[in-house]
């Protein structure tokens, strides 16, 4: 849920139909960056706390479900805690799973980090793989999480299948087709038409409005898309070489350079807030983007977002959850883990936000719930993000995957998108700090 968030979730995804992961878009014990929520009653005698550490709005505690396994298990307490941002997120954990204390008892693990915490730290994650059915999970998801020696740190959460959510109310204003079936057929195949309709929007936009929350937004939706990234089969780093990368650079750029972005850093509170007060129209949408919304845009937003099919399928984010081998509390942890991401459980906390289930025996059962369909304007968003989720390209991700991308979208494209610079000087400065990420 992701996210970045859940946002990281939390795609959610895919996530995601995800923080998120996600996240975009989900924390770590003891100093959460905002809301840590212990969802347990921690005064009873006898009782064993379990801390899960998550980034951006993951869905766990939005769906209840720590609720529901306490109720199971009235001998656990669950606390859950919240770190904004994935890239703040993962950096703690780091340390802590270096220092070999600190972690949390349940430790999730964005898709962009989980190819280093498999090379460099699967030896501070507990082996999954014994417990549990590996045949429940996407091959592909299984693999990702699954070290040379065979070894399962992470169960998978979400998947991210793309979409895009726009305020079908800011089109009409701004005499843009309202209908997702054809708006969705006006740029379908090519995100350079997803951005010609930027420009027609602001040449009547609603006043105070912008096309897009960032160009940030657009290159992750774009790059998510692309089969090549910042590494190739074999673990070397291509990312200034990447077909990929190039072709989301350059409809970025040209978001960047327009006056159809809101330049807004997302998962930082200016973007949240934009969501409320309405700022811009559409946002790349993983399927967890759907519960970040949910929360942001808040009663003000509900019946007036939609969702229709994005330019291309692609998958942005979606999460694993690990048992760091440092926990107080394994056997316990273990269980908590397998139960959170089950395919029942799956199915739960898509109803509750749209993160889109890792575990396809969950998918005859997908139902998002009346309100979250009510509130995106009826939109069929089961079959939205199942029609992506069949077509995503298979991706291969390295070991400084997410730093790079940080790097090339809050560095190369903000120099950009907020301080003027141009395209050539963005690119500059993203390699500038690549080359300190890769220590060249």
């Amino acid at each position: 849920m992701r996210t970045s968030t859940r946002r990281s979730h939390r795609l959610m995804a895919m996530v995601a139909v995800a923080a998120l992961t996600t996240g975009v878009l989900a924390g770590c014990a003891g100093d959460s960056d905002d809301d840590s929520s212990d969802t347990g009653n921690n005064s009873g005698s006898g009782k064993t706390t379990l801390t899960v550490g998550t980034f951006g709005a993951f869905g766990y505690k939005q769906a209840g479900l720590y609720d529901e396994y306490m109720k199971l298990h009235p001998d656990i307490s669950i606390k859950e805690n919240v770190t904004t941002r994935t890239d703040v997120y993962w950096p703690k954990v780091l340390t802590r799973l270096q220092a070999g204390s600190g972690t949390d008892d349940v430790q999730a693990i964005e898709v962009g980090n989980i190819t280093e915490a498999v090379q460099t730290q699967a030896d501070k994650f507990v082996d999954l793989g014994k417990d549990v059915d590996k045949s429940q999970w996407l091959d592909w998801k299984n693999a990702q999480a699954t070290t040379k020696d065979g070894k399962l740190i992470g169960l998978g959460t979400d998947i991210g299948p793309m979409a895009i959510c726009y305020r079908k109310d800011l089109f009409a204003k701004a005499g843009l087709e309202t209908d997702r079936t054809k708006l969705a057929a006006q740029w379908k195949g090519d995100w350079n038409k997803y951005v010609d309709l930027g420009k027609q929007y602001m040449k009547k936009a609603p006043s105070g409005t912008k096309y897009v929350d960032s160009a940030s937004s657009v290159y992750n939706a774009v790059l998510n898309g692309q089969s090549e990234r910042y590494y190739d089969k074999d673990g070397n780093v291509v990312w200034d070489k990447s077909a990929g990368v190039k072709k989301a650079w350059d409809v970025a750029m040209n978001v960047a350079t327009s006056d159809m972005s809101a330049k807004l850093k997302q998962f930082d509170k200016p973007w949240d807030q934009g969501y409320a007060n309405g700022t811009f129209a559409t946002v790349a949408c993983p399927a967890w983007m759907i519960g970040y919304i949910l929360e942001k845009s808040g009663d003000a937003g509900k019946g007036k977002w939609d969702v229709a099919a994005a330019p291309t399928a692609g998958n942005w984010g979606g999460s694993f959850i690990g048992v760091p081998t440092a926990g107080k509390h394994q056997k316990e942890a273990i269980a908590l883990a397998k139960w959170l991401t089950a395919p029942e459980q799956q199915a739960k906390v898509f109803a509750k936000q749209a993160s889109f289930p890792s575990t396809p025996s969950a998918y005859a059962s997908l139902k998002p719930a009346a309100a979250t369909t009510e509130y995106f304007s009826n939109a069929p968003i089961t079959q939205i993000f199942s029609d992506s989720a069949k077509t995503i390209p298979a991706q291969i991700f390295g070991i400084k995957d997410q730093p790079i991308n940080t790097a090339l979208t809050d560095i190369g494209i903000l120099q950009v998108e907020q301080k003027g610079k141009t395209p050539d000087q963005g690119w500059d400065a993203a390699t500038n700090e690549i080359k300190d990420v890769l220590g060249q």
